[in-house]
């Protein structure tokens, strides 16, 4: 190796540095533009195309479940999901599920899956966007045909009137007042029943959801299993998250989308692990059975799916990864 030149290596760096001196004094002092920070996010929409369908997805918000627990996944302690959200450079000090809502325009029909929580502020201060989102999206509520239900949860249907508080109907108006509901007759049935009102575990549950569902059930028409009840939207039944749980396959000019709803809440800490059961669930190992086999369907297919409480905008596959899956966010479009 040659002997290296300390002499020429410094001679090197004082001419550097003196040029670059000399570069500074001759350089105006130029002032700088201060701004005001705009302290917005930009619009929560993100549309694409699916054959002959155009496809947008709406942000409801974030949904807050605050500091991780053990009361969020069944026998899944607080230190596991510390690990497992710091293993996957996510925050520990707040754990945040997104709510991404799908409209699918047919050129018949706009058709929108699911409402969000409306004006209720139990899951923290960031939800209810929805109505912004459609307006950025330039979507008008009142072109909304069809309002298509994955289940009767708040964070799900509770959007359906446009008042926090539906018990002087009609005053408080509908949100989407030309829609048509569409639904599986088993959560109508669950989430309304008036003796439920009596379990405290329920009881805000189900009040808040008889207030949108009640009165608007001369409008609410039932779904069953594989019934491809608006044209290229198709059925599936997926219960246990509740006991009507229901994802959508649709289908364009040899294109495929399913809306998968609550089949799984998380993309790491339950797609990484799909045998877990979530403590909000009607039937835990029920709804893990149907997630293993929409899962199975998702990635046999290479079916791209959106899934309501993944990162936004919640569009991806799902693949197997071992015995297990892994979630494939779709890389963003910029354009059409």
């Amino acid at each position: 190796m040659a002997k290296l030149d300390r002499s020429y290596l410094s001679r090197r760096q004082m001419l550097a540095g003196g040029a670059a001196g000399i570069t500074c004094a001759a350089l105006p002092q130029v002032a700088l533009a201060k701004a005001p920070m705009a302290n917005t996010q930009a619009p929560a929409f993100y549309r694409f195309k699916l054959g002959a369908f155009e496809a947008t997805i709406v942000s409801d918000g974030p949904l807050h479940l605050g500091e991780p627990n053990g009361n969020v996944f069944v026998g899944v302690s607080k230190e596991q999901m510390v690990k497992e959200l710091t293993d996957n450079f996510l925050p520990t000090e707040n754990v945040l599920l997104d709510q991404n809502a799908l409209v699918i325009n047919t050129g018949d029909r706009v058709v929108l899956f699911d409402t969000g929580v409306g004006n209720a502020k139990a899951f923290g201060p960031d939800s209810g966007r929805l109505a912004a989102g459609l307006k950025a999206a330039g979507i008008d509520p009142k072109s909304i045909d069809a309002v298509v239900l994955t289940h009767a949860h708040p964070d799900h249907c509770w959007g359906l009137l446009t008042g926090s508080d539906a018990s002087n109907f009609p005053e408080n108006a509908r949100t989407f007042p030309n829609a048509q509901i569409y639904m599986a007759q088993a959560d109508l049935e669950f989430w309304t029943d008036e003796a439920k009102l009596s379990n405290p575990q329920l009881t805000d549950f189900i009040a808040g959801t008889r207030k949108q569902l009640l009165p608007n059930r001369e409008r609410i028409v039932f779904i069953r299993d594989g019934q491809e009840f608006l044209p290229g939207i198709q059925a599936m039944s997926a219960p246990g998250h509740t006991v009507g749980h229901t994802v959508y396959i649709i289908t364009s000019q040899g294109k495929t989308l399913c809306n998968a709803g609550d089949i799984a809440h998380h993309h790491t800490m339950v797609v990484e692990n799909p045998r877990r059961e979530f403590i909000y669930d009607t039937d835990g190992k029920q709804g893990v059975a149907s997630r293993l086999r929409v899962f199975d369907m998702l990635a046999s297919g290479r079916i791209p799916a959106v899934t309501y409480h993944f990162p936004w905008p919640g569009l991806g596959h799902i693949g197997r990864q071992g015995d297990s899956f892994r979630y494939y966010p779709t890389p963003l479009r910029t354009v059409l």
